[in-house]
């Protein structure tokens, strides 16, 4: 037993030594005093590291990272291979949380950001798909993209460029916009001006992180709110664009991220509380997404954003406590687990078992708006908050 012990590790230890010899083949050929050689080299890495979260991790400690650096900013080197540098070091962002960290230590941020001066589209296209990468991870201080005050004027004026740059810029901005200062910084270099165009983009995903960019701009701003309530896109207020796209025939992604965006204008002050798109449009949106056909985090999200939507009007908590049947789907935000779970969802319930705190959350948040208008719904949320179910309602506290 002891013997197969031994010969198991030694066989461990054989093939760690192949894979970090691999790992070592492809970073020596960057440091190839031909030019093709490299940019052979760079495209063999590529391919080797596309799902392979071990070797972008070889790679990274044995010193990749800073030579493709190098080889992106040097203007020697030619367009395609520092466009295939680019690539790669995207797909190393796309590993862990650690790749991450040894990207940013490596400074990344900034030689990507200097390579956008760059004209050529697909290059700029490459290190904007990186740092789209990097920046939406949690470990990535967003602060950086707001060092050098030149960058984000820069990053308007690429918007034009094509639906991709569209994309990742956007994506980029809804990501870092994190505080008032910085959605003042967006606001003063025209972000409300430059990305309204985008919500009727023919492509989903622009029109999609443009949305989601107008949600974290708004976000308790009464000048970004005041400012959009008075925007047209295309001849049309921007406020009807946001009720179009909390239609039901519109992804759920869409039609919570408008309902967001509607609730925090509506919260600034911006739009009325009894406004027709707020009372007929956003309410009945964020109710239909705390029901259990929605997934967990939709309905979590969708019981937060009403509870927020109401706490201020009592008649808005009037509304919303008989609209559809609220306070009984809010019941079903205890049941988990729920009895009569299909076998064939069985993903799906553990997936909500590992949330059930969010959904308990999201229910007593949504409770406390509608309870400061209703003593018999507070009584029910007291009585869940203590663990004892209301019998007489046949709720179960799971």
């Amino acid at each position: 037993m002891l013997l197969n012990f031994v010969i198991n590790v030694s066989v461990i230890f054989v093939l760690i030594q192949e894979v970090t010899a691999t790992s070592r083949h492809y970073v020596d050929r960057l440091f190839d005093p031909d030019p093709q050689k490299v940019l052979q080299g760079v495209i063999d890495m590529k391919n080797a590291v596309i799902g392979n979260n071990k070797q972008k991790a070889n790679l990274i400690v044995l010193g990749a990272v800073p030579r493709l650096l190098y080889l992106l900013q040097q203007s020697s080197s030619s367009l395609e291979l520092r466009t295939e540098c680019a690539v790669v070091l995207g797909s190393l962002a796309m590993g862990t949380e650690n790749n991450i960290k040894s990207l940013v230590d490596c400074h990344i941020i900034p030689a990507l950001l200097q390579g956008l001066l760059c004209p050529d589209l697909i290059f700029i296209e490459a290190c904007l798909r990186c740092l789209r990468t990097v920046f939406i991870s949690p470990v990535t201080p967003v602060q950086l993209l707001y060092t050098d005050p030149t960058v984000i004027p820069h990053l308007m004026s690429l918007l034009s460029r094509s639906q991709r740059t569209q994309e990742y810029i956007t994506q980029i901005f809804s990501h870092c916009c994190k505080t008032p200062e910085h959605q003042t910084v967006l606001f003063n270099h025209g972000a409300i001006q430059k990305i309204a165009p985008l919500l009727i983009s023919p492509s989903y995903k622009v029109r999609m992180q443009a949305l989601k960019c107008f949600s974290v701009l708004a976000y308790e701003n009464t000048q970004v709110s005041m400012t959009l309530v008075n925007v047209l896109v295309d001849g049309e207020l921007l406020s009807q664009v946001f009720v179009r796209m909390m239609q039901r025939d519109q992804p759920i992604e869409m039609q919570l991220t408008a309902a967001k965006c509607l609730t925090y204008m509506c919260r600034a002050g911006a739009i009325r509380t009894d406004d027709s798109c707020i009372v007929l449009k956003t309410l009945p949106c964020l109710v239909r997404m705390c029901s259990k056909e929605h997934l967990l985090e939709e309905r979590v999200e969708g019981a937060e954003t009403l509870a927020y939507l109401m706490e201020p009007d009592v008649e808005l908590q009037r509304i919303a406590s008989t609209t559809d049947h609220l306070v009984a789907m809010l019941a079903d935000y205890f049941k988990y687990p729920s009895s009569v779970s299909a076998i064939t969802d069985i993903k799906r319930l553990d997936h909500d078992l590992k949330h059930a705190h969010e959904l308990r959350q999201a229910a007593f948040k949504l409770y406390a708006s509608l309870g400061s208008n209703d003593e018999d719904i507070r009584k029910k949320g007291a009585s869940w908050s203590s663990g004892r179910p209301p019998q007489a309602h046949g709720f179960c506290c799971g």
